[in-house]
């Protein structure tokens, strides 16, 4: 068996010794950040991805071994541990193997089986499969007995209870078990059905109401489409070998029966117990197996499904989080409203609240000037520069009144720019956003979290519970525990890949520091409001909780930006490596102060010249990068969405329009865009580009500005479907067949079974089983 280090190393394709050394810092509390970032010479280099798969796998393997030990005691403890059976349990790779092996081992309740061996009914079981050319009566006549506890009245009652111990017997071989599941992964179809009389009511799945699916051809967002319709009582789904166009109907005429009789060396040829053995096969297979392998599954089906969908909602959440700030300047925050009006709260360059109003330009109190003049005032007094405006209610109606303020005050400089506002209620009435402005209405709130947004998404965004920032794809329907802990350590990337101003930042960012936890980021601000702003690095060890090895763990991560005695506290570069820009400095008899930014100078180091046996070129060689660009932000440069004037809502779209937009969330089948209509469109997977593209977020991410061109407009169900292919018309689509509200897969071809012609299982192979058992 090989261990769990050369498995993960084979997995990742790295060294195993890469793959020891990552776990022995994982083991001792160091952070992916921290590693990846930090001990590149002890791990070999491995990145921050290849870090977080190693660390899932590991958790797997962890309990694979946990499970292997817990089955090896418990059937040790029966006495039923025998040599083959403990080199095949060391053996298995998965948890599904490893629970194959254990099933005739489990405890479990009193079955029919177990009743049936109480009642010595075993050797007439045994007796039967062997030779069955014995009459079955006359065999099941010996067996009969008046006991008490386990009677056996007649030969009827004594050929049931042979068969429930066959039936068992069949059903629990592991290699058997591992064989039907491989055949019904490749080859069965999963059948979609709507409930009685559920048609109105689940409308919404009325594309799965009669749909039929290769099992291994379902991609997760149907699969977690199909999950929620049966969830909510619409939908019933079953998994099975699609029958030929003759049907199944002998016992054993199903593919996956004809496995059972072969694996058991079961033939039809006239004999005597030949019909029952027959029988108990097709029993084995509709009541035990059938159901317990489709279970299996479909359980298995939508592990994966929850897997990618949470894969595509962490890629989206990263590149929101990693979205390009506007930067530090003086904002006005608008959240839009109708009849309670438009919600206006100023920040200043460091996103700190300092005013706020209510403005009415709309209808019915249509206060257009005194709203434009209320916000004139505004931005003089405090310096605006930017006006950022929540993407929701009234939101063009608002974008339409911010520009008609640009345009009557040149002289204000101000520039507009549509910020996606999911999340800001959440944040408003958040306990954070009560203990940071008690007196504000929660109203006022969700205004200064949209300006904060638009000044540096990741630090507004890291307040708000990652589920409710609307980029997910089913993200209620899959494990939460799995979700929360795939979102976390993407927030925990991000924030440490772009680094943060320790003097700045707040307790929810604080948090996400590499090493930190809610209550030492709580102490870091206590301390920042008792003591003042942090002059150095070295202080953090001032803070209460914070022992030495959250300060290797964070420091790194923690820039003092400004009012620093220390020039190096504003980079990247760990305290623990300042020796070595020392070193430089010494050896070229330079200041440190003059050798930070000057490229000429630090693109002629040769990092080989300045290792040490704790420091070697990997490290070397990013300290002098970090030199060059001390503090880089990764994030991209900002840029806006210029929405279209008169393009207010779904009612002013047209075909062949060409509009820009900026993608909100981008799923398996296609990006969802926001042009400004209150309803985001959907450009299909096929729509993306003029290639063939088999992943959406290999051509675009969340916050991406994008052109795209108006397919089609359903103004009723509320869709609109775009595309990205600018030189093809919406005639020229449909003339192919394709682009409408609800385009179709990637392919020209629909991946649905159709109900009338059903996909055929593997014929060749049915045939050569059906040959076999008529032999």
């Amino acid at each position: 068996m090989k261990s769990i280090e050369n498995r993960i190393a084979e997995e990742l394709l790295v060294n195993p010794k890469q793959v020891i050394a990552a776990i022995a810092l994982l083991d001792d509390g160091s952070t992916v950040p921290f590693i990846s970032r930090y001990r590149k010479e002890v791990t070999g280099g491995l990145d921050d991805t290849q870090l977080r798969n190693l660390e899932d796998r590991l958790k797997y393997l962890r309990e694979l071994e946990d499970r292997r030990a817990t089955i090896l005691t418990s059937i040790d403890e029966q006495g039923k541990l025998e040599d083959d059976l403990k080199k095949s349990i060391l053996s298995a790779e998965t948890k599904n193997a490893l629970e194959d092996l254990y099933l005739p081992y489990k405890p479990k309740r009193r079955t029919k089986g177990q009743i049936a061996r109480e009642a010595g009914l075993e050797p007439l079981a045994d007796a039967l499969l062997e030779n069955p050319n014995l009459q079955p009566e006359v065999e099941a006549a010996k067996y009969l007995n008046d006991s008490e506890e386990t009677p056996v009245a007649d030969a009827k009652a004594a050929l049931d209870g042979a068969r429930a111990i066959l039936m068992e017997r069949f059903a629990e071989d592991a290699s058997l078990l591992a064989r039907l599941r491989l055949y019904l992964e490749e080859h069965a179809v999963v059948t979609v059905m709507v409930a009685k009389d559920k048609e109105q009511e689940g409308s919404k799945f009325r594309d799965y109401f009669d749909y039929q699916e290769p099992f291994k051809a379902i991609p997760p967002h149907r699969a977690l489409a199909i999950f929620r319709g049966r969830n909510e009582g619409i939908l019933s789904s079953t998994l099975d070998i699609a029958p030929p166009d003759e049907g199944w109907q002998s016992d054993l005429s199903h593919p996956c029966a004809q496995m059972v009789a072969q694996h058991w060396g079961i033939r039809n040829d006239g004999r005597a117990a030949d019909a029952w053995l027959s029988q108990v096969i097709s029993w084995t297979w509709k009541i035990k197996l059938l159901l317990h392998l489709s279970g299996d599954l479909m359980f298995g089906l939508r592990e994966r499904a929850e897997a990618e969908a949470i894969r595509v909602f962490s890629m989206n959440l990263k590149d929101l989080l990693l979205a390009a700030p506007a930067g530090a300047k003086a904002t006005i925050g608008l959240d839009p409203g109708l009849r309670t009006g438009v919600k206006v709260a100023v920040v200043d360059h460091t996103g700190q609240y300092l005013d706020q109003g209510t403005i009415y330009p709309h209808a019915p109190k249509n206060q257009w000037d005194a709203s434009i003049a209320e916000l004139a005032v505004l931005s003089k007094r405090y310096n605006v520069e930017l006006i950022a405006i929540g993407n929701g209610t009234a939101s063009r109606e608002t974008d339409k009144l911010a520009g008609d303020l640009i345009k009557r005050h040149p002289e204000l400089k101000l520039t507009k720019v549509m910020v996606n506002e999911a999340g800001a209620s959440v944040y408003s009435a958040s306990e954070f956003a009560a203990r940071e402005f008690p007196d504000l209405d929660v109203t006022i709130r969700g205004a200064v979290s949209i300006a904060r947004r638009l000044q540096d998404p990741l630090a507004e965004l890291v307040k708000i519970e990652p589920k409710s920032i609307g980029v997910g794809q089913y993200q209620h329907d899959v494990n939460q525990f799995q979700l929360g802990r795939s979102l976390d350590a993407v927030i925990e990337d991000c924030v440490n890949d772009v680094g943060v101003d320790l003097n700045m930042a707040s307790m929810p960012l604080l948090r996400r520091v590499s090493g930190l936890n809610e209550t030492i980021a709580n102490n870091i601000v206590m301390h920042r409001n008792q003591h003042g702003e942090f002059k150095s690095r070295e202080q953090l060890k001032e803070v209460a909780r914070l022992g030495d090895k959250t300060f290797e763990q964070a420091a790194g991560f923690l820039r003092i930006v400004s009012n620093n005695e220390n020039p190096l506290d504003a980079s990247g570069v760990h305290p623990e490596a300042y020796s070595v820009v020392e070193d430089i400095a010494r050896k070229n008899q330079r200041e440190i102060n003059s050798i930070i930014g000057d490229s000429a100078f630090l693109n002629s180091l040769k990092p080989e010249d300045y290792t040490t046996e704790q420091f070697g070129v990997p490290t070397v060689t990013d300290i002098i990068q970090e030199l060059n660009k001390p503090g880089r932000d990764p994030r991209p440069e900002f840029k806006t969405a210029e929405l279209r004037d008169g393009v207010e809502t779904i009612k002013d779209l047209s075909e062949d329009m060409v509009l820009e937009g900026t993608v909100t969330n981008v799923t398996n089948f296609g990006a969802f865009v926001d042009i400004g209509v209150h309803q985001d469109g959907l450009v299909h997977i096929s729509c993306l580009a003029d290639k063939f593209v088999d992943d959406p977020h290999k051509v675009v991410n969340a916050g991406q500005i994008v052109k795209v061109k108006v397919l089609e407009v359903d103004i009723q169900r509320k869709r609109i479907a775009l595309t990205m292919r600018l030189q093809e018309t919406s005639a020229e689509r449909r003339d192919r067949g394709q682009g409408s509200a609800k385009p179709r897969s990637n392919t020209t071809n629909s991946a649905r079974v159709a109900k009338t012609k059903p996909m055929p299982a593997n014929n060749a192979m049915a045939a050569k089983l059906a040959a076999a058992f008529k032999k």
